[in-house]
């Protein structure tokens, strides 16, 4: 996706913030965030392969966060394998 889509998206976003009425904005804003939920795993999977290609090539994992634009921390729970929330990773010392 260029610059150029992304910056379409975004403004597709701010133009559902705007709608002045309250009931018409939370019912377009209902039906983004359900579109989006059913692209969360598709674009995590993607996401993740991704992650694990680079990796596979000695990239560092700063060189992998900036290439798929998102943090070392991201980077480093996909590599572990972990997904989801912090309260879903496996507590330290756990398993030793």
């Amino acid at each position: 996706m260029s610059d150029e889509e992304v910056r379409r998206v975004s403004e597709a976003l701010d133009a559902i913030e705007r709608i002045a009425d309250p009931e018409e904005r939370v019912f377009a804003m209902s039906q983004a965030m359900a579109a989006q939920v059913k692209r969360t795993p598709q674009w995590k999977e993607e996401r993740r392969k991704l992650v694990l290609k680079l990796k596979s090539e000695d990239v560092s994992i700063r060189k992998i966060a900036a290439r798929v634009g998102t943090s070392p921390s991201t980077v480093q729970d996909i590599l572990r394998g972990y997904s989801g929330s912090g309260t879903h990773r496996p507590r330290k010392g756990a398993g030793e």
